[in-house]
C-alpha cells in the first residue's frame, strides 16, 4: 500500500474505505446466516408456517447462495468487481426490506431467494475488491485478518442480536437489520471504492449451469421435504427426485460441453484433495446447519425460554468457534491438515451425539452446554484446515475457482443435511406435538448429524490419505532454491 491514496499501484484507490465496505458486506453476508434461527418459533407463529416449511427459511438463501456462489465470481471477474458489488448490495438491501414486510411464507421465502442471490454476488466481489486493493505485505494481512474477523463476528452475533430483535421488536427486524448496513455499504462503495479494471473478457460465464444446478438442488430438498405428505415410494415423490436427478445430469453435460466459461472445470475433482474437502465440508455444513435449526427450536420450544435469552444460549457456541480456529492456527504448524480435520470432526460428532440425548425436562446447563462447546471447537478446528486442503494442488488461476466451489458445497450442504434431518426430526414427531413428541425429533435430527460427521471423518480418513503435512514458506523456498542449484 502506498501512500497519496492509492493502494497496489492503481490511482484513486481509498485503501480505508475499501476495507470499510468489505467488512460491512462480509459481516452482514454471514449474519445472514444465523439471525433468522432464533426468530424462527415467531416467524412460524407471525407468517402461518408448517414445521417442515418453516425449513424453507433456511434452505431459499442457502441454496441460492450456495448455487449461484461460482457464477457471482465469474461476474465480477468479467464486470469489474465494484459494479457487481453495488449490484449485489442493491438486491440484498432490497430483499431485506420486502422480506421484513411479508405477510405470507411465500413472500418471506421469495425474500430470502432474493437475498441468497445478492448474497452470492456480494462476497466474491467484495473478496476481489480486497485482494484487489492488498496485494501483498503486511497491510495484505491485517486486511484480510478484518476479513475474517468480521465473518467470524457474523456468524457469531446472529445468534444473538436474532434473539434481541425477536424478543424487544419483532421477528421482522432479523430482516429489516441488514437494510441500514446495505444502504451504508452502498453509499461508502459508490463515493470511495475505485473500479478494479475486469479481467480479460473472454467467454462468457455459463448462466445455463448455475441455474441447472441451483434448480436441481432445489428440487431435490422440496421433494425430500415433502416426505412428510408423500412417502418416499409414492410417485409423486419419485417424480420429483427424478426431475431433480436429470437435472443435475444435464448440468453435468453443460459443464462438459459447454462453449462459454464452465462454472468448475470437472477435472478438478480429479484432485483427491477438492475432491476430498469438498465432501468433508458438504456433510460438515449439513450437520451445523441442523445444529442452530434443532438448538433454537428445543430452548424455545421445548424448555421454554424465550428469544433473547436463546440467543445468549447460543454465545458459548459462538465462542467456541473461535477458540477452535485459534487452535488450529498454532497446531497447524506442527500437525497436517488432514489430522486436524480427523480431530475436529471425532469432537464435533461427540458433541452431536451428545446432544441427541436431549430429553423433555432437561436444562441449558446439563443438556446443552457442554457439547455446543464441544460441537463448536471441534468445527473451529477444521475451519482453516479444509480450506488449505481445498486448494492443495490447484493451478494459481483456478484457486479462486477452488475457494468459491468450498464455500458453495458449504452452503448446498447446510440446505441438503436440513432438509433431511429436518425430514427425519418430522416423521419422528409425528401429528401429535407435544414438548415429548418435540423432544424426541429434535433429539433424532442431532444423532443422525452426529452419523453425518462420522461420515466426514472417514473421508478425511480414507479419500485424503495422501495429503501431507504442511510445509512452512521457508523449507518451500529452500526446497525450490535446491531443485534450481541441482539442475544448473
Amino acid at each position: 500500500m502506498t501512500g497519496g491514496g492509492t493502494a497496489g499501484g492503481r490511482p484513486g484507490v481509498r485503501p480505508g474505505l475499501t476495507l470499510a465496505v468489505v467488512a460491512v458486506v462480509q459481516f452482514m453476508v454471514s449474519l445472514d446466516l444465523s439471525v433468522v434461527n432464533v426468530g424462527l418459533p415467531e416467524i412460524a407463529a407471525g407468517l402461518g408456517f408448517s414445521a417442515s416449511g418453516l425449513t424453507w427459511v433456511i434452505h431459499a438463501y442457502a441454496l441460492t447462495f450456495g448455487g449461484l456462489l461460482l457464477l457471482g465470481g465469474k461476474a465480477a471477474d468479467r464486470y469489474g468487481p465494484k459494479r457487481v458489488l453495488l449490484l449485489g448490495l442493491a438486491l440484498f438491501g432490497l430483499a431485506s426490506l420486502l422480506g421484513g414486510f411479508a405477510q405470507e411464507p411465500g413472500h418471506l421465502v421469495g425474500a430470502r431467494v432474493v437475498q441468497g442471490v445478492g448474497a452470492a454476488v456480494l462476497a466474491p466481489a467484495a473478496l476481489a475488491l480486497l485482494a484487489a486493493t492488498f496485494p501483498s505485505g503486511r497491510a495484505r494481512v491485517r486486511a484480510f485478518g478484518v476479513w475474517s474477523a468480521m465473518n467470524a463476528a457474523g456468524a457469531a452475533l446472529g445468534v444473538l442480536i436474532g434473539g434481541l430483535l425477536t424478543e424487544y421488536a419483532s421477528w421482522r427486524w432479523v430482516m429489516f437489520v441488514n437494510v441500514p448496513m446495505a444502504a451504508g455499504a452502498l453509499a461508502l462503495a459508490w463515493r470511495g471504492v475505485a473500479a478494479a479494471p475486469p479481467a480479460a473478457r473472454g467467454r462468457r460465464p455459463d448462466v445455463l449451469g448455475a441455474v441447472l444446478a441451483t434448480a436441481g438442488m432445489t428440487l431435490l430438498v422440496f421433494g425430500v421435504v415433502r416426505t412428510d405428505r408423500y412417502a418416499w415410494t409414492s410417485p409423486t415423490t419419485l417424480a420429483t427426485l427424478g426431475a431433480a436427478v436429470a437435472l443435475l445430469a444435464a448440468f453435468l453435460q453443460v459443464e462438459r460441453t459447454t462453449r462459454r466459461e464452465p462454472l468448475v472445470r470437472l477435472g478438478l475433482f480429479a484432485n483427491r484433495a477438492v475432491a476430498g474437502a469438498n465432501a468433508y465440508n458438504l456433510l460438515a455444513g449439513a450437520a451445523m446447519s441442523s445444529a442452530f435449526y434443532f438448538v433454537s427450536l428445543y430452548l424455545q420450544r421445548v424448555l421454554g425460554h424465550g428469544p433473547a435469552l436463546t440467543g445468549i444460549m447460543f454465545l458459548p457456541l459462538a465462542a467456541g468457534v473461535i477458540v477452535g480456529s485459534a487452535l488450529a492456527v498454532k497446531l497447524g504448524y506442527r500437525l497436517a491438515p488432514r489430522t486436524l480435520l480427523v480431530a475436529g470432526g471425532l469432537l464435533a460428532a461427540a458433541g452431536f451425539a451428545w446432544l441427541g440425548l436431549i430429553s423433555p425436562d432437561g436444562t441449558f446447563a446439563a443438556d446443552v452446554l457442554g457439547p455446543s462447546v464441544l460441537i463448536s471447537v471441534g468445527f473451529g478446528l477444521c475451519l482453516a484446515p479444509v480450506v488449505s486442503t481445498a486448494t492443495t494442488g490447484v493451478a494459481a488461476h483456478e484457486t479462486g475457482t477452488a475457494s468459491g466451489l468450498l464455500a458453495s458445497s458449504r452452503q448446498i450442504g447446510a440446505s441438503l443435511g436440513l432438509a433431511a434431518l429436518g425430514t427425519a426430526a418430522q416423521h419422528r414427531t409425528g401429528r401429535d406435538v407435544t414438548p415429548e413428541s418435540l423432544s424426541d425429533g429434535y433429539a433424532l435430527g442431532l444423532s443422525l448429524g452426529a452419523v453425518l460427521l462420522a461420515g466426514a471423518v472417514l473421508v478425511a480418513l480414507t479419500v485424503l490419505c495422501r495429503t501431507g503435512a504442511p510445509v512452512p514458506a521457508a523449507t518451500r523456498q529452500g526446497q525450490m532454491q535446491r531443485r534450481k542449484e541441482a539442475s544448473a
